[in-house]
């Protein structure tokens, strides 16, 4: 039986899906020497996901810089806080790596973040957003995606908490590494689905309300 996708994804439909939550080891990571050993690990992977977060404004004008970032193999996630780790030698070699692909979304905006940081050379990276429509969805964030392709739901309610603060709470570890490996997930459906030509695309005009749920 073939996947059933949709073109686009009714936002309405996702409050009643079963919510998906990385299952694996989170590890944060706060020293370079940490830094250096997760790296290790990371790069002896076959495939990375890779997010970021920054600290929320409230007021016009303010900015702040990008304070995690979190990259996951299928089962142990790094929460790098950059805000006390900075710009190391260790997540600057992660970040230049060209052998292991790291998938992301709306990469261009995370590592915009990231430079402004600290600079280095983009390694491989891959922006899901530039793949999906290679299969006819124009959804691009990453709940709707996530809905569409595996009928589950992101919770985005950690999005706009405090990712400077001094502890990151278990609910924020788990949505930042969900984010992160979801992205692995995603991009191996739809090399899966190109490869083998098993899904149906619906196309939904913007007047109409799709059945996905």
């Amino acid at each position: 039986m073939k996947k059933t996708i949709y073109s686009k994804y009714d936002k309405s439909k996702i409050g009643a899906l079963p919510r998906v939550l990385f299952e694996g080891r989170i590890v944060v990571v706060l020293t370079e020497r940490e830094a250096e050993k997760a790296v290790r690990y990371l790069l002896s992977q076959p495939i990375l996901g890779l997010d970021t977060e920054t600290r929320p404004s409230f007021k016009k004008g303010q900015v702040h810089q990008v304070a995690l970032l979190q990259v996951s193999s299928y089962d142990v996630c790094f929460l790098f806080r950059l805000n006390q780790l900075g710009m190391s030698p260790s997540v600057k070699r992660l970040l230049e790596d060209t052998k292991v692909p790291k998938i992301g979304l709306s990469l261009r905006d995370d590592l915009n973040s990231l430079h402004r940081i600290g600079d280095f050379e983009n390694g491989n990276f891959v922006d899901l957003q530039n793949r999906v429509s290679e299969v006819g969805v124009e959804d691009m964030s990453l709940q709707k995606l996530y809905a569409n392709f595996f009928g589950q739901r992101i919770s985005k309610r950690e999005q706009l908490t405090n990712w400077e603060a001094d502890i990151l709470s278990d609910k924020q570890k788990g949505y930042a590494a969900t984010d992160a490996w979801s992205c692995i997930m995603l991009y191996e459906e739809l090399l899966r689905l190109e490869q083998t030509g098993d899904y149906e695309l619906i196309k939904v005009d913007d007047n109409e309300t799709s059945t996905a749920a």
